[in-house]
């Protein structure tokens, strides 16, 4: 007998690896529109906090839409605007105007905030109950192979490998800056197009494929008191944890290229070669991570594995070299737990306000807006090495929740990001 599940889950699947894939082609466009578009760093930065503001304002959205229309509604409302967003890079290229960028990454963000909404929950209902983690962690690890691949992919046909500095630039006409700078910027016009076709294509199979309906049990002693909640330090604590740690892996890899051009002379396609390798080194460690999880309480391997990241991030500062770089590529390995730990202390013990509770941990998420901006600031008036400072304070904050979370029982970590 066949699996009625098998190609509905196969497609979800697909949506781990599609908003995977954009996620981590941010880090290729930070400096690729740098230069295209003359910008500072901050105004680089800027790219991450139009594409995580779209999270934060289009979450709740997305939750009333599919509470009303179901899963499949707000699936095939995440692909078309993400497809739309991915088009917009095409008009956004012809005018070089950044703002137009920054509108094209919003939109692909609220169409991956309904697909995050979306394919988390119900990729655990396709199947029997007692397989779900497998099914999630399987989903999961085609995320992860996005990540590993988009810098790989943008390396090779976004970046051009060319370096334009002002001096260049000051000592050609104006014509020639022109159409040096419309190369740049046209390179993303293709990769962007083929992106959303194949968005489209998803989408069309996702409508014409009947998926299982989810039956949502009734919500139950349901508290309305959002004083009691607001009263939980544990979670307030977790919320201010989330934050910071959003910020601090955003900044890490946003600006990864910037920094092994800085601190060891690295040309941009190779950087993204190394962020490539950084990456996997991310989603190994969500394996490693699982597996020590079995012998080390999760709040303790959050404190350790912070405390090792602001060390390395102290040597990526304050060094050069291959030395630097190779601490900097370190971090990934040991992040890979944060987001999934912090988001399972933070709601533990809840009971009937987890849902309310969640929801506060995932907009947290808006930490990835916030800090690169800083790190930009940081960085335009002194260096790019240096405003790596920025993520070290923030895993500061992450160890001190581990050090003061009162969730200190065995819990099972399945949360991503």
């Amino acid at each position: 007998m066949s699996n009625p599940y098998r190609t509905p889950l196969i497609l979800i699947t697909v949506l781990f690896f599609l908003w995977g894939f954009a996620h981590n082609l941010n880090p290729i466009l930070i400096p690729h529109l740098k230069k295209a578009c003359q910008l500072s760093d901050l105004q680089s930065s800027l790219i991450d906090s139009a594409f995580f503001i779209g999270y934060f304002v289009t979450a709740i959205p997305a939750g009333l839409l599919m509470k009303r229309y179901g899963y499949k509604a707000g699936i095939l409302t995440g692909l078309l605007l993400f497809a739309v967003g991915a088009f917009l890079f095409y008009p956004a290229a012809d005018t070089r105007v950044f703002g137009f960028f920054l509108l094209a990454l919003f939109v692909i963000a609220s169409g991956l905030t309904f697909l995050e909404t979306a394919a988390n929950p119900y990729v655990t209902v396709l199947g029997e109950p007692s397989t779900a983690t497998q099914r999630l962690n399987l989903a999961q690890s085609f995320n992860g192979l996005a990540a590993t691949l988009a810098p790989l992919v943008g390396g090779l046909f976004i970046l051009s490998g060319r370096a334009i500095s002002e001096a260049d630039l000051a000592g050609m006409p104006p014509d020639q800056v022109d159409r040096l700078l419309d190369q740049e910027a046209t390179a993303v016009q293709m990769p962007y197009i083929v992106i959303g076709v194949v968005v489209l294509l998803v989408a069309v199979l996702i409508w014409r494929t009947r998926l299982p309906d989810i039956a949502e049990p009734a919500d139950e002693l349901v508290s309305t008191d959002t004083n009691n909640l607001w009263q939980q330090r544990n979670l307030m604590l977790g919320v201010l944890a989330q934050f910071f740690y959003v910020g601090a892996q955003v900044c890490i890899s946003s600006f990864f290229i910037r920094f092994v051009e800085q601190a060891a002379g690295i040309d941009e396609k190779t950087g993204a070669f190394y962020l490539s390798v950084a990456l996997l080194g991310f989603m190994l460690g969500r394996f490693a991570g699982t597996a020590l999880m079995r012998y080390v309480a999760p709040y303790k391997l959050l404190g350790i594995y912070s405390l090792i990241n602001v060390v390395l991030l102290l040597v990526a500062v304050g060094t050069g070299g291959s030395v630097a770089v190779y601490a900097l590529i370190g971090t990934e390995f040991f992040m890979s737990i944060m987001f999934p730990t912090i988001f399972s202390l933070s709601i533990y013990g809840l009971g009937p306000q987890t849902k309310v509770g969640s929801s506060l941990v995932i907009m947290a998420i808006a930490g990835g807006a916030l800090f690169p901006v800083v790190m930009g600031r940081v960085s335009d008036i002194s260096n790019i090495q240096t405003a790596y400072i920025v993520p070290a304070l923030c895993f500061i904050v992450v160890f001190y929740f581990a050090r003061k979370t009162t969730a200190r029982e065995e819990i099972t970590v399945q949360a991503a990001h």
